[in-house]
């Protein structure tokens, strides 16, 4: 299938794909005319990469944890590197949460203050 299909099956947008394949994540096949030419697991391969950014993972997590993705789902190969590398960004989403409620209590009382 060419890009424009693959685009509107999987609701990621032409230029995102080609910057996946731009970074490594995706290899179409290319036609004699220079046409990428995609196929069903490239199709899979995208669906599991937007999974993976809707639970909040960077491309470069994405990048580690894509080769261990066995399905549709968020199920993985048990292995370390895996296991560390979901921990640590837990851990990130942790930290970023932690300091966003320290914002939103410093509004909150600033707001206070002034009510």
């Amino acid at each position: 299938m060419k890009i424009g299909e693959l685009s509107r099956r999987s609701g990621i947008s032409v230029r995102m794909l080609r910057y996946y394949e731009q970074e490594g994540l995706l290899q179409p096949n290319r036609q004699a005319s220079g046409y990428r030419d995609y196929d069903e697991t490239d199709e899979q391969v995208v669906r599991r990469i937007r999974m993976l950014g809707e639970a909040g993972l960077k491309l470069d997590t994405i990048r580690q944890l894509l080769p261990c993705v066995l399905n549709d789902r968020p199920d993985f190969e048990p292995c370390a590197e895996v296991l560390a590398t979901l921990k640590r960004e837990l851990g990130g989403m942790d930290e970023r949460i932690k300091c966003l409620r320290s914002s939103r209590k410093i509004l909150a009382d600033y707001l206070g203050r002034l009510a």
